[in-house]
């Protein structure tokens, strides 16, 4: 297949993302204009935008007013965050929960602002492996606690529908920081209350 022409290149960039679109049922075989499908291309941009908004979003924002001075070191966990993300590779999505900890250095974060922090950098094209390190980095550089710990337990549709196409598979990440990193017995006690089948 011939490489694209000047022109055709020109038409492409200059192409709304409802026209890509358009463009993609079409060569999928399918018709644009039938019922169903008339809008379509519409409802698939809306659903796009939604789905990688994390990129018009700001940590810094999103944590702005909700870093507070606290005389508190004990360990902070918010454990069994939703999330939603879509797979770089292959752009199907994959989900699972997200389990946060960190132990203060003086500040802590409003506890509203962990599961949003999640979803700003969730909702990016993403593998689960630079998630999990950037939600632990982001708290980390906030408010330089004493240590930070991540993990993620997820299932991913490009493994399920398609390629090996097991339905039961987890992948398991973490990302620990500070004294999760140093310290055996701190460590241990983040996951022993994130395997903790009560809630509290």
């Amino acid at each position: 297949m011939s490489p694209p022409t000047a022109p055709e290149a020109v038409s492409l960039a200059s192409a709304s993302t409802q026209d890509l679109y358009h463009e993609l049922l079409v060569r999928l075989g399918e018709d644009p204009t039938r019922d169903g499908l008339i809008d379509t291309p519409k409802r698939m941009d809306q659903a796009i935008r939604f789905l990688t908004r994390g990129y018009t979003q700001d940590v810094s924002a999103v944590l702005h007013n909700a870093l507070f001075d606290v005389e508190y070191d004990e360990m902070v966990i918010v454990k069994d965050i939703e999330f939603f993300s879509m797979c770089e590779h292959h752009m199907l999505p994959f989900f699972g929960k997200a389990h946060v900890a960190y132990v203060p250095n003086g500040k802590v974060i409003g506890l509203s602002k962990i599961p949003r922090l999640v979803d700003v950098f969730a909702r990016r094209l993403q593998v689960q492996e630079r998630l999990t390190t950037e939600i632990a980095d982001a708290i980390d550089e906030a408010i330089l606690p004493q240590g930070v710990a991540v993990i993620l337990e997820a299932q991913h549709l490009c493994m399920m529908m398609r390629g090996v196409e097991k339905q039961h598979s987890a992948t398991v990440t973490s990302a620990m920081r500070g004294v999760f990193k140093s310290q055996q017995q701190t460590r241990s006690e983040f996951l022993s209350l994130v395997r903790k089948a009560d809630h509290f």
